[in-house]
């Protein structure tokens, strides 16, 4: 290399470029960031949803005279 070539900054093209990639990057990982808080979000939900289903199903206690379980 030559003293000029060394002096002479970085071509446009190339930091566009490189910048433009960089947004790629961002974007993508927002996008992926934004789709795994969605599906974990939809877990959670779901978890709820089982959970509030669960407390209606009725337990069964054991009746003290016959000793049979039944719902209550």
């Amino acid at each position: 290399m030559t003293a000029n070539q060394k002096d002479r900054p970085m071509p446009p093209f190339v930091a566009f470029a490189g910048a433009l990639g960089g947004l790629a990057v961002v974007r993508w990982a927002y996008r992926t960031a934004r789709r795994i808080n969605e599906e974990l979000e939809e877990a959670r939900r779901v978890r709820m949803a089982e959970t509030v289903r669960m407390q209606e199903v009725p337990t069964l206690r054991r009746d003290p005279r016959t000793g049979t379980y039944r719902p209550g």
